[in-house]
């Protein structure tokens, strides 16, 4: 397995190979997907757009993530900064690499290759701060929020309910540069 740094246009040719693993990994329906794709090309233009992915030896894909800069105009920025206070708003969202997504097939989980992916992709940013949503779960059952909390995140906003989307999530951040 190599973790390799793509640009937007290696995320945009891998296209079919990313949707794939993030079907798997949420366990969405093809039509969920197919909105996805919409989505994430709209995302390969943002600014200081940033994607780290999993390779096995034989150049499949285990796993990838993304994000960019997160700034007012952009739908989650906005969802997000509606509901935090004028102070966590300037804590958080004012110089701030948004992780948008983070997968690993289910078959390649549990061998640190999601927090290699993390890790990698906040290396890649030079700004103060990330944050991310995640659908709330049970904290010790998931392993998404394992690694979360392993490497340092905190609460930003709990219980946040997106336009669309039925299931609450949970607003984590931490300041950057990650150095444990």
């Amino acid at each position: 397995m190599r973790l390799v740094p793509w640009t937007s246009d290696d995320l945009g040719r891998r296209m079919d190979d990313v949707l794939t693993v993030f079907g798997e990994a949420m366990s969405y329906h093809p039509q969920a997907l197919a909105v996805r794709r919409g989505y994430i090309t709209t995302h390969l233009q943002r600014p200081h757009f940033r994607a780290i992915a999993s390779l096995s030896d034989m150049g499949q894909l285990l796993g990838f993530a993304y994000g960019y800069h997160s700034e007012p105009g952009q739908w989650w920025h906005d969802q997000v900064s509606a509901v935090l206070d004028p102070a966590a708003r300037q804590r958080w969202l004012t110089d701030c690499f948004e992780v948008v997504e983070l997968h690993v097939r289910p078959a390649a989980q549990g061998h640190g290759l999601g927090e290699a992916q993390l890790r990698a992709l906040l290396a890649m940013t030079g700004a103060a701060t990330t944050l991310l949503s995640t659908p709330e779960a049970d904290e010790q059952a998931s392993r998404a929020w394992r690694l979360y909390r392993r490497t340092g995140f905190e609460d930003v906003s709990r219980h946040l309910l997106f336009p669309g989307d039925p299931r609450p999530f949970a607003v984590l951040g931490r300041p950057l540069p990650m150095t444990h």
